[in-house]
This record gives C-alpha cells, structure tokens and sequence, in this order.
C-alpha cells in the first residue's frame, strides 16, 4: 500500500494519509478514554523514539530505550492520577527514574560524550514525552472523561495545519523565517490562523465546555505555538542535514513532522486552561 501512495503526488498523499490518521484518532478518542489513552501513548513512544534515532544520524548516543521508558512511565503515571486511580504522591517515581540516568551513563564506556548524551535524553523526554502526557490533563477531568477539550485542540490545530499549507502554496511570497525554513510565509501563516479561527468559531456553537474567549485564546496559541514548533523541528532537522524525520506517513514525513505543532502548543494550551478555568 505505501509503495502505491508513493507514486501518487505529494498532496494527495497528505490528503489519503490524513483521512486515514483523523478517522483512526477520532475513533479512539470518542470510543473510550482508554482507546484514547492507548493511542497517544503509542504515538507519544513512536516519536520519541523517532526523536532518538535522528539524533543518533549525528553520532550522538542518547539512551533510547531508558529514556522512552521514562516517557512511558510519566504518560502512565498522569493518566492513572487523573483518573484518581493513584495519588499524587507517585509522581515522585518519576525523580529517581530521571536520576538513574546518570548511573547508567557511568558504565558506558563506549560514550565519549556522555553528559552531552544525558542531556539529550533528558531532551527527548521534555520535548516529546511531556507534552504528550500533559494531554491527559484536558480529557480527564471531575467529571470524568470529557474528550471535547482535545478534540477541538486538534481540530483547530488541523486547521491551522491545513490553511497555512494551502495558502503558502498559492499565496505564499513573503517569507516568515528563511534562515530555517525557506517555504515558509507570512501568508501560510496568516491563512492558517484564519481558518483556526474559524474553527474555533465553530466549536463556540457546539463545544460548551469552555467559554468562546477561551477556544479563541486556544486558537492564538495554536496558531503561534504550533508555527514555531514547526520551526524548531525544522531547525533540529537542518542543525543535522535531514529533509524529513521519517518516511512513515505518506506526504507527511515522520511522526515528528506530523506532531511538531503539538509538542510546542500543548504545554501553553494546558497551562492557560489551568489557569483562566
């Protein structure tokens, strides 16, 4: 099947390979908040470990499978205290976990670098594990598992995806920041904050779980963060001479080119609901 979505061209591949991911997230989002918790995980494991791989393209020796398990553990440990199926407290499992790292550095011998590489673990968790597990906090809820929050966080993030795409593409002339990502335009990113806009205009009639200004406020962080975490990807694929994390999702790239807009967003959009809820 991947080898005939390659011959088709680059656009529609995004659009067959976009169909196919909203329908399986949508599906495991509305169907339960375990199917929910499951394929976030999986995704979350996927990029990060996608994350991992990429920095080893240049000779970096970050600890794989210790630090996706500390992903795993974190994810795992928000979702079952949210669900008050565990107290607080056992988030301090978190702290000798983290700090195990360093004693797992100390035996390898082949590590040239190993306080660089440390740090590089403890990247991929900030930067992929965290974000994800911060995702549990909108759908877990007093009252139990409310999904609108996430759906709506993804369908304007979709948005955005998506009007900045096309508007780039036909509008695009002025650049938005061409020392990291010569494609991008100011009009791209104009037109995706458009039609973010819009969405969120659309989940104020039918979403009542927040109040209108607040899906708006989420549309502006949206809009900004997720461009930016575009950007920073698209820096840390330059800083080591890659055009794509992966090749996985047919016109999309990797997992990390897919998520970008997410892992940046989603630590802004929890803490301004946190905050103004």
């Amino acid at each position: 099947m991947t080898q005939k979505l390659n011959q088709l061209s680059n656009l529609t591949q995004r659009i067959i390979a976009a169909v196919i991911g909203v329908t399986i997230i949508l599906t495991a989002v509305l169907y339960s908040e375990w199917t929910f918790w499951i394929l976030f995980l999986a995704i979350s494991v996927l990029t990060q470990r996608e994350f991992y791989k990429l920095l080893k393209l240049d000779a970096n020796l970050p600890l794989t499978f210790y630090g996706t398990f500390c992903g795993i553990v974190l994810n795992a440990l928000t979702f079952f205290i949210e669900k008050d199926m565990l107290s607080f407290k056992f988030y301090y499992i978190i702290v000798p976990l983290l700090t195990t790292t360093f004693f797992i550095k100390l035996y390898k011998k082949k590590d040239s670098k190993p306080f660089a590489n440390l740090g590089y673990t403890f990247l991929g968790i900030t930067y992929v594990a965290v974000p994800f597990a911060l995702i549990n906090e909108l759908v877990l809820t007093d009252r139990g598992y409310e999904p609108k929050l996430i759906l709506g966080c993804l369908f304007i993030l979709w948005a955005n995806d998506t009007g900045a795409y096309f508007a780039g593409r036909f509008l695009g002339k002025r650049k938005l920041f061409e020392r990291v990502s010569p494609k991008k335009t100011w009009e791209g990113f104009f037109g995706g904050a458009i039609l973010g806009l819009v969405i969120a205009f659309i989940l104020t009639q039918y979403f009542d779980c927040i109040l209108p200004w607040q899906w708006y406020g989420i549309a502006v962080i949206i809009s900004v963060t997720g461009t930016l975490g575009d950007l920073v990807e698209s820096l840390f694929k330059r800083s080591i001479a890659i055009k794509d994390s992966g090749s996985v999702i047919p016109g999309h790239g990797g997992f990390l080119d897919r998520f970008d807009g997410l892992l940046l967003s989603m630590p802004f959009i929890v803490t301004f609901l946190k905050i103004f809820i």
